[in-house]
């Protein structure tokens, strides 16, 4: 099949951009004649406060990408839809309502003559505005198919629109240069936070949390919050065992955050699909986290890891306690075992490209 995938890919980094690029990269092992219709400029700056694009690519590059698409430039989005016009299958890569505009006008200059599937991987966001739904509903009321990565999500967009859903859980994207931690003599007593920092992420929980002589090391980008996050952790007194690395991370410098620490964190009030469980895991940590999403479903509790119910600072001490009794960040460590991406991803593809 002719495929064209509309979405982020290098020098845009986050997720989004490493699962559009890998899902190219699996398509075109598994046959197809694939290319990434990506962003010359992807969001006002006012609508993503982090840093959107990065100089050294996180994993391998798509040899085949074109990046002209520009939110200010509404008849560039009816250009791509007519160039895409000859393709067998169009994937429109839905991280934000932000993209629909631009979305539906590529729909118009397609003029319905190709195969659409919204690929989205979260149908509304976490933190919502009033325009997301409708947004949402204008897109999905356009598209031939939608393609979520769990029940919760697809019966948010079978309310949205009338197109047929299914539902397909996210493929592995991990890092190819993962370096799995070997066995360590001793514990460290202390913890990682990791990844873009957002609210339904829980950070204020897991700071609140923090048993008496472990320490915590958070690393990522602040949706903003940082200012409150450090007034929270020197108010608690714990400035000399919380350590902030405000900023994005690049991929040669993700082994080293998870060299030293005895666990990832995710202590989410909510969440959808995420890589975060198995990201942790490939460095060879267990994860303690929130029972949400997919979280929930790849932590198994008292084997690789802890799950602990969400939004409770009381539950997450508990859990965190329980987990440095003598003798069980060894046990669980020794639970952990890495992802074999290969089967995940065959059932994706097959979902993504069924008529």
């Amino acid at each position: 099949m002719r495929i064209a995938i509309v979405g982020p890919t290098h020098p845009y980094k986050g997720g989004g951009a490493a699962h559009t690029t890998e899902l190219a990269h699996r398509l075109r092992a598994a046959g197809h004649d694939v290319v990434i219709e990506s962003w010359k400029a992807q969001y006002p700056s006012f609508l993503y406060p982090g840093q959107q694009t990065v100089d050294t690519p996180d994993g391998a590059p798509f040899p085949n990408v074109r990046r002209v698409l520009d939110w200010r430039r509404p008849d560039g989005w009816i250009r791509c839809g007519r160039r895409l016009a000859s393709a067998d299958l169009v994937i429109l890569t839905v991280l934000s309502p932000v993209q629909v505009p631009p979305y539906l006008g590529i729909l118009y200059g397609l003029r319905r003559r190709t195969r659409v599937v919204a690929l989205c991987h979260n149908v509304l966001p976490h933190e919502r505005k009033p325009y997301d739904a409708p947004l949402m509903k204008a897109l999905l009321r356009r598209v031939d198919g939608v393609l979520v990565h769990s029940e919760p999500q697809a019966a948010l967009a079978r309310g949205l629109g009338p197109a047929p859903v299914t539902t397909a859980e996210m493929a592995p994207h991990l890092p190819v240069k993962a370096i799995r931690r070997g066995e360590v003599a001793e514990v460290a007593d202390r913890l990682l936070f990791f990844g873009l920092v957002r609210p339904y992420k829980g950070l204020d929980l897991l700071i609140r949390a923090l048993p008496e002589g472990v320490s915590l090391r958070v690393a990522g980008e602040f949706w903003g919050g940082l200012e409150e996050t450090r007034a929270l952790v020197a108010g608690l007194g714990l400035t000399d065992r919380v350590e902030l690395r405000p900023g994005y991370v690049a991929d040669v410098d993700v082994p080293g955050l998870f060299a030293d620490v005895d666990a990832l964190v995710l202590p989410y009030r909510s969440g959808t699909a995420s890589q975060q469980v198995w990201f942790g895991h490939e460095h060879g940590v267990p994860v303690i986290a929130s029972r949400v999403g997919t979280l929930g479903d790849h932590v198994t509790d008292g084997v690789d890891g802890l799950l602990v119910e969400p939004g409770s600072v009381e539950s997450l001490r508990a859990a965190l306690t329980a987990f440095y009794r003598p003798g069980e960040p060894e046990r669980l460590r020794a639970g952990v075992k890495a992802v074999d991406p290969d089967p995940y991803w065959a059932t994706y593809l097959k979902a993504l490209v069924a008529d």
